[in-house]
């Protein structure tokens, strides 16, 4: 047997081997991710309540892109439900995700300095809530904000003229309220606001979120900057001591360090924890279930709350599939975009 031929063997034996450790994870894969996707694909194109079983006659009906089209096009209570709720999620993710990569940053630093003692004890005092139920800690807050909960009254004993905000069933919206102190109302800002658009007027889509959205905004911010932390801190102590004693000897001042070495070389820490930011968020289902039910006055609906309530709750199982799909779309989008955003403001 010649040299050409045994290697080529052996190599096609390598493969064997190499794709017979990859099968199990192949199999998990198929089973427990592909499959289901693929369901779930042909699941949006019929009107499947959900609960008959999939395999029975007359179960189901196979509709095509009617799924699609009542949520998106089609004028009605479903693409209004839908299009309110996805600017809810838009204005969270909006919120959330410069917030919880700001002050993750600044606590990566904090913990990273060499004079601060007990590290470990801010740095896990800092990751606790991350690691901590989200059901236990959407509770504590509904008792904290609640109109007799302890914000309201410690804010009455600080201010005698404080009037107790019901935080968790306050639709307004809060540049709404900010408008309002400059007396810039509906009714004060002229037609063009009764301009609709995708069902929604203009004077919709500018109320910004709801108090009660703000409060869950808040509580998911403190909730994931830990998780972002330990990626910053990580990429922080990936940076060579040297090229900051370099720039120090240099003259550079402690800011311009972190401004023209720290920071960009923390793009791909960035470009990772956003993105994270932006798929979690866009995803929020746990604090609205617990706290809000997607109330008050549906300015909590979010996308992912939409699909539970379409398919546990209205039996149209065929619609809440279509809805994760488009949800899949944007998060798609919405990561190409602050991908490129990203990449053109740190170049």
């Amino acid at each position: 047997m010649t040299t050409s031929k045994k290697t080529k063997r052996l190599k096609k034996n390598d493969n064997l081997v190499g794709y017979g450790f990859m099968a199990p994870a192949l199999i998990i894969f198929a089973v427990f991710l592909f499959i289901p996707i693929f369901f779930a694909i042909f699941v949006s194109f019929t009107d499947w309540n959900g609960i008959s079983p999939f395999r029975q006659a007359g179960s189901y009906q196979f509709v095509g892109f009617e799924n699609y089209y009542n949520l998106l096009i089609k004028q009605g209570i479903r693409q209004k439900d839908f299009y309110n709720s996805l600017k809810n999620t838009i204005y969270y993710a909006l919120g959330v995700v410069p917030a919880q990569t700001f002050f993750a940053l600044i606590l990566a630093v904090i913990v990273n300095q060499k004079w601060l003692r007990r590290k470990g004890l801010f740095r896990t005092a800092f990751y606790f809530p991350s690691v901590s139920s989200s059901v236990v800690i959407s509770l504590i807050f509904m008792w904290m904000f609640g109109k007799g909960g302890i914000v309201n009254i410690s804010l009455s004993t600080l201010f005698p003229t404080y009037d107790p905000i019901t935080w968790l069933n306050d639709s307004r919206g809060v540049f709404h309220q900010i408008l309002a102190l400059f007396g810039v109302t509906r009714a004060t800002a002229g037609d063009w606001v009764n301009t609709r658009l995708a069902t929604l007027t203009l004077w919709d889509w500018i109320s910004g979120p709801s108090v009660t959205m703000l409060l869950i905004m808040i509580l998911n911010t403190w909730t994931t900057i830990g998780s972002m932390m330990i990626i910053y801190l990580a990429a922080l102590q990936d940076i060579p001591e040297q090229m900051r004693e370099a720039a120090s000897i240099d003259g550079a001042t402690s800011l311009q360090i972190f401004r023209k070495i720290t920071i960009p070389l923390l793009t791909p820490a960035t470009f990772f924890v956003v993105t994270l930011g932006l798929i979690s968020t866009f995803q929020v289902f746990d604090q609205i279930f617990v706290m809000t039910s997607g109330g008050p006055a549906k300015t909590t609906m979010t996308i992912a709350y939409g699909v539970y309530q379409n398919g546990f709750r209205n039996s149209d199982m065929g619609l809440a599939a279509a809805s994760a799909f488009v949800l899949f779309v944007i998060i798609f989008i919405f990561t190409l975009i602050q991908r490129q955003f990203l990449k053109e403001t740190l170049d």
